[in-house]
């Protein structure tokens, strides 16, 4: 497992796990220690990432900013109403 301390409230977690066919990388990004987003990448054989974990966390980033925007959509229709 490696921790990513971005700063004094976040912070990710990724670990690799084995599969029947090959591994995965989880990302879990916490905020002040409680889970608010997670994300998974399964591989066959390798990955042709330039550093361990890099496809997760750019999966984990990608899927936490939609959430966020999803999220300010919502609250614009809401107080637009």
């Amino acid at each position: 497992m490696r921790i990513f301390q971005l700063d004094d409230v976040y912070s990710v977690a990724c670990n690799s796990e084995s599969t029947r066919n090959g591994f995965r990388h989880i990302a879990v990004l916490h905020k002040n220690g409680y889970e608010i987003a997670r994300a998974k990448c399964t591989y066959l054989n390798r990955t042709w990432e330039c550093y361990e974990f890099e496809s997760v966390l750019l999966k984990l980033n990608n899927d936490f900013m939609a959430q966020c925007d999803q999220q300010k959509y919502r609250e614009v229709i809401k107080n637009f109403r």
